[in-house]
């Protein structure tokens, strides 16, 4: 007995149109605070993810209508409208690591590794038509980017001791004195490390600023500069 096409669940073009249209905006609001700060992911980026998630989403569930209205007897189709879905949550890890950028001691775009992951589940939801779980993972998404980032900082600034440090990573394990003819603060505190063919430096001055740290970012000799505050 042929399965009744009438059984079937459907999308209507209407549904089609407001899933999309909803992941692509929650995907770009997340992306406009990625885009306001400079990141390598912003608006556009999160928003084809968000985008291609729900387009899988609503492929996945609703894609083979023919296929399954076409099975009997002889032509067994069984629906499993996670198949296709549960592919983006590996999927987007890929793309997720090409956000992520080591330069010698530091590491940037976790957090915009992150976002986009995040962007792929709101894609997801909205495609699945949970808008009410789409929305408010992006706002949690967008508070945890902005107004959770200035709290964190000013609650663990006061639970953590200022140390003003700078370390510096030094290629072909240089020699220290160049770099420390470059500082004209007072220098409080001194430690040296071998890693591997590299020599990382410890400073602990009386002042850092953002001026201090690029100038010495610009030096042949350092691979790596990390300012901790």
């Amino acid at each position: 007995m042929h399965l009744a096409i009438n059984a079937i669940p459907t999308l209507s073009d209407l549904d089609l149109l407001a899933r999309l249209s909803v992941a692509a905006g929650l995907g770009a609001a997340i992306g406009i605070e990625r885009e306001i700060r400079d990141r390598e992911a912003g608006i556009r980026t999160h928003l084809l993810v968000a985008l291609g998630a729900a387009l899988f989403t609503v492929i996945s569930a609703f894609g083979f209508r023919d296929i399954l209205s076409a099975s009997g007897p002889d032509v067994l189709v069984r629906l499993d409208p996670s198949r296709i879905a549960a592919q983006i949550v590996t999927g987007i890890g890929f793309l997720g690591a090409g956000a992520i950028i080591r330069e010698g001691l530091s590491v940037r775009g976790l957090t915009t590794a992150g976002s986009l992951w995040v962007s792929a589940a709101i894609g997801m939801a909205a495609g699945s038509g949970w808008y009410w779980a789409a929305t408010v993972a992006t706002a949690l998404t967008i508070f945890a980017l902005w107004p959770l980032r200035l709290i964190a900082y000013r609650i663990i600034g006061r639970i953590k001791p200022e140390d003003h440090r700078v370390i510096v990573e030094l290629k072909d394990a240089h020699p220290v004195g160049p770099l420390l003819n470059e500082l004209r603060e007072d220098l409080r505190l001194l430690e040296i490390t071998e890693e591997n063919d590299r020599r990382i430096v410890t400073l602990e001055l009386a002042s850092i600023d953002e001026e201090l740290v690029a100038r010495l970012s610009d030096l042949e000799y350092v691979v790596g500069v990390r300012w901790r505050r």
